[in-house]
């Protein structure tokens, strides 16, 4: 399990991609000056809870991977209405980016890494954690919304 790759690398290729197929494939555009600038907001957004939720894991000592056998349940913070917040500062940041360039073709991307968390990385991460909290975590979880 050592060698799989873990979400952050598919978000940093999704934001290449979104890059580049902007410049390469611009198809047609959906948002245009100044409304682009609004992409701004979740960028920010993405990228604070990505690091607030970062920190929080790991003041808790407990892991970040998703193949990995977390050590504490994390419930505060950012992790009091989404039991993702990662992911879904991640995606934040990716449908920023797609705001701030306008095309189409920059769209796909967000959806796409949307699809592979939910069906790759949510699904183990869970399963690993209720292994490791039990009722505990099916509390937090009938408690907390999945994504926001």
């Amino acid at each position: 399990m050592k060698n799989r790759i873990l979400p952050p690398t598919y978000f940093m290729v999704f934001l290449l991609l979104s890059i580049g197929f902007h410049f390469i494939f611009p198809i047609r555009r959906l948002i245009f000056n100044p409304y682009t600038y609004l992409g701004i907001i979740p960028i920010v957004l993405g990228i604070i809870l990505n690091i607030w939720s970062d920190q929080l894991l790991k003041k808790r000592k407990t892991t970040v991977k998703p193949f990995e056998k977390p050590t504490s349940l994390e419930t505060s913070g950012p992790f009091k209405i989404s039991r993702h917040p990662m992911y879904f500062g991640m995606i934040l940041v990716l449908l920023g980016v797609s705001i701030a360039f306008g095309s189409l073709i920059t769209f796909i991307f967000p959806v796409i890494f949307t699809i592979i968390t939910e069906r790759v990385f949510i699904p183990i991460e869970e399963e690993n954690l209720e292994k490791a909290f039990g009722k505990k975590y099916f509390d937090y979880k009938s408690k907390v919304r999945k994504w926001l």
